[in-house]
C-alpha cells in the first residue's frame, strides 16, 4: 500500500488562506473548523454565525502571544489553522505546557464565560489563523438563547476529558508510546504507511508529552524498531496499524 502524507496546513498553505481571507473573510473551510469544535458541534451554520457575530479570521505569525496568565479573560479563540500552546509559568520561571491545541479546537472559553482571568498563557507555535470571539458579546447571545449554554458545558467536558487523557498517558504509557500516539493522531489514516510533518519544535513536543528533551530523543530512537524514521521535521511511519498496536497493546515499561 502506498504511503500517504498528512495534510496538516503548513506555512505556505496558511499564507494562501491568509490572502484569501483578507479578501473574503470567513469561508467554507473556516465554517468546517468551527463546526468541529465541541462548543459549536450540533448547531446549525446559521446559529453558529449568529454566535460568532462580527468576528473575522485573523492571521498570526509563529511565537505570537495571545494573552498572558493573569490577564482579564475578555475573549476566547477558535483555531482555523495552526497550533497554539497553553502554558503556565512557575514562580521560578519554569514553563509548563498544559496543552497544544490544533485546528478545530477552541480554548479559553471557560475563563471568558466566568468573566475572570486567564489561568494560563497562550502563544502560537506555528503560523496560525484564529477566530477571536468577544466575551461580552458572546455572553449576551447566550443569555438570549439559554439552551446554548449546553454547548458551553459540552466544550468544558471535552477539555476536561482531554486533560484526564493527557494525565493518563503520562502515568500509564511509556515515553515511546506517548510519542507514537501523537504521531498516529497526525497520520491521515490508521493503516498503511504515512509521512507526517512535526507541527512544532521537538523541545515543545517533549514538554507537551511530559518528558525531558534527552528522554524524548532516546524514546524516538526506540521507535525505529516499529518502523518509524525521522529526518529533521519529517517522520515516516512504515505501518500505522503496527504502531497503533504498539501503543494500545504493548506492555512497554520503559519511561
Amino acid at each position: 500500500m502506498t504511503g500517504t502524507k498528512s495534510r496538516l496546513p503548513g506555512s505556505r498553505q496558511i499564507e494562501d488562506r491568509r490572502r484569501e481571507s483578507d479578501a473574503a473573510g470567513f469561508d467554507a473551510a473556516d465554517s468546517e473548523a468551527v463546526a468541529a469544535t465541541p462548543l459549536f458541534r450540533g448547531l446549525s451554520p446559521e446559529m453558529s454565525r449568529a454566535l460568532i457575530g462580527r468576528s473575522v479570521p485573523r492571521s498570526y505569525d509563529k511565537d505570537t502571544m495571545l494573552f498572558h496568565q493573569g490577564e482579564p479573560a475578555l475573549a476566547f479563540f477558535i483555531i482555523l489553522d495552526g497550533w497554539v500552546k497553553i502554558y503556565r509559568t512557575t514562580p521560578d520561571g519554569l514553563e509548563v505546557v498544559l496543552h497544544v491545541f490544533r485546528r478545530g479546537e477552541s480554548f479559553a472559553e471557560a475563563a471568558m464565560f466566568l468573566g475572570g482571568r486567564y489561568p494560563a498563557s497562550a502563544e502560537t507555535v506555528a503560523p496560525s489563523r484564529l477566530l477571536k470571539i468577544d466575551g461580552e458579546a458572546f455572553r449576551t447571545r447566550i443569555r438570549e438563547r439559554p439552551e446554548l449554554a449546553m454547548s458551553m458545558l459540552a466544550s468544558a467536558s471535552y477539555q476536561l476529558k482531554m486533560l484526564v487523557e493527557q494525565i493518563e498517558q503520562i502515568k500509564v504509557r511509556s515515553a515511546p508510546q506517548r510519542i507514537a500516539d501523537f504521531l498516529i493522531r497526525l497520520a491521515p489514516a490508521r493503516e498503511g504507511s504515512a509521512v507526517v510533518e512535526l507541527p512544532f519544535e521537538k523541545s515543545l513536543l517533549a514538554n507537551r508529552l511530559g518528558m525531558k528533551p534527552e528522554s524524548f530523543s532516546r524514546a524516538l530512537r526506540r521507535l525505529r524498531s516499529y518502523g518509524v524514521t525521522v529526518e529533521r521535521e519529517t517522520v515516516k511511519i512504515a505501518d500505522v496499524a503496527r504502531l497503533l498496536g504498539y501503543v494500545e497493546y504493548s506492555e512497554d515499561d520503559e519511561a
